[in-house]
């Protein structure tokens, strides 16, 4: 036998393995395997965000209401990136690999990236033409419009990278492969810091470029993930390879990612949508309420790598049973998955909730802006467990290529909490207590009607 050929066969035998253990396995063992390396390396990721932002505050209260300003933006390119797109890649990938198509899988990993390009120059584009009304319209004026449009403009403007380090990550995560995406994250948490805090600040020799700063670390930092990613996925040792003669353009490829991508990216823009009907609402109670809005906002970030890990391990254990016709394990997996992301959500959002004295101020000590953080963190910490719930089984779907009804959903969340938040503020006259109030209400829809869906056979139809 030759060299080539022994590759293969040890390259097929340890995909049939691994393909083997997500159809069989026991699922929660199975699940916290999966989804263990990559809640260790969003953790890090997160406070690594809670740090820049510390490092963000210690330039004052405008940059700090700035960036809160610019996160629907930000927010939603990486929602699209890592999210819509990342879970649809991961989706079509684990389900090729469940049908034992590994061709399909290495055509599928050129079709994504022709996705990210596209979704990156859109972004930009868009941004050029409206960014500045939009972060107008949201309350944006004088040195925090300028702040909050700097920041934008540099970050998008180096969107592509973002958007392939999304992608090529869900593929390896799609073929089953948590630990090198896990890695890989920690490794770009320290280097992000390193650079967030010489970029921002000027330690370590770096200028001193301000708000802005944040920005360059973070697309150098993706930068560095990417072409982490490709070296990995051309190396021998990858069950599905990028490679150049792999290259197509083909309908019912671009057809399957999307049939997960498009409807998957309504949920950004409504969750965005959320967001900014929040930053508008509460920016009419001046920069304190924006900025404490902001921290408490990056604080919730503590729970995205619970969710997004074990969230991400469902897609591909989904997928995979969907692909291989097995419906029954695949809901049993929904099931145990979201009960576990719903359950560690819910004890870190009380956990916060009991304590906000002790974190708020690391933050800040302007004591209009710690009530308001304090008053965001308690009426909504405790419904992160509804939060949990339904994202981890939004990713669940997007694994099942069924979206129908988590964008239904996720629309209708939206819709509640925007009259409720509006009835609130120019109706009732309650405030931002009122705002945070009709946010803590959509939550609690949100995750009650994505377990009722999952129950009455969503994935079935």
């Amino acid at each position: 036998i030759s060299t080539m050929s022994r590759q293969l066969i040890s390259k097929y035998i340890s995909m049939e393995k691994r393909t083997e253990q997500l159809l069989k396995d026991p699922i929660f063992p199975l699940l916290i395997r999966m989804s263990a390396p990559n809640t260790v390396a969003f953790l890090i990721n997160a406070f690594v965000v809670l740090a820049e932002f510390w490092f963000i505050g210690q330039l004052g209260l405008v940059p700090l209401a700035a960036i809160t300003l610019a996160f629907p933006a930000i927010m939603l390119t990486q929602q699209m990136a890592f999210g819509a797109l990342g879970g649809a890649v991961s989706s079509s990938i684990s389900r090729s690999l469940g049908a034992n198509n590994i061709n399909r899988a290495e055509k599928l990993l050129w079709h994504s990236l022709y996705i990210s390009s596209f979704g990156a120059l859109a972004f930009f584009l868009v941004f050029i033409f409206f960014g500045k009304w939009l972060l107008v319209t949201l309350g944006g004026s004088g040195a925090l419009l300028e702040e909050s449009l700097k920041y934008c403009l540099v970050y998008l403007s180096g969107g592509l990278v973002v958007w392939f380090s999304g992608s090529l990550t869900a593929a390896l995560r799609g073929m089953g492969d948590m630990q090198f995406p896990a890695k890989l994250t920690v490794i770009c948490a320290g280097i992000q810091i390193f650079l967030s805090s010489g970029f921002i600040l000027g330690w370590f020799g770096f200028p001193k470029l301000g708000l802005v700063g944040s920005a360059w670390s973070m697309i150098i930092t993706s930068s560095f993930m990417a072409v982490a990613c490709v070296m990995k996925l051309i190396s021998t040792k990858s069950p599905v390879k990028l490679k150049i003669q792999k290259i197509t353009f083909e309908k019912n490829l671009f057809k399957d990612i999307f049939s997960v991508a498009l409807p998957a990216s309504l949920s950004p823009i409504f969750t965005v949508g959320t967001v900014l009907v929040l930053t508008g609402l509460i920016g009419q109670f001046g920069t304190s309420a924006i900025a404490g809005y902001g921290i408490g906002s990056r604080v919730e970030f503590l729970l995205i790598p619970i969710v997004f890990s074990i969230g991400t391990a469902m897609t591909t254990m989904v997928g995979t049973n969907i692909g291989a016709d097995n419906i029954d394990r695949a809901e049993r997996i929904g099931v145990v998955g979201a009960s576990s992301a719903g359950l560690l959500s819910g004890v870190i959002g009380l956990i916060l909730a009991l304590t906000p004295d002790i974190w708020i101020s690391i933050f800040t000590e302007d004591q209009e802006t710690l009530m308001v953080t304090k008053q965001y963190i308690q009426i909504l910490g405790v419904c992160y467990l509804f939060q949990g719930l339904g994202l981890s089984l939004y990713f669940a779907s997007q694994g099942a290529n069924a979206m129908k009804w988590p964008i239904i959903i996720t629309a209708l969340r939206f819709f509640v909490f925007t009259i409720a938040a509006l009835i609130s503020v120019y109706w009732l006259s309650t405030g931002l207590v009122g705002i945070f109030y009709s946010s803590a209400g959509a939550m609690i829809l949100f995750g009650i009607l994505m377990v009722v869906a999952l129950k009455k056979g969503a994935w079935r139809k």
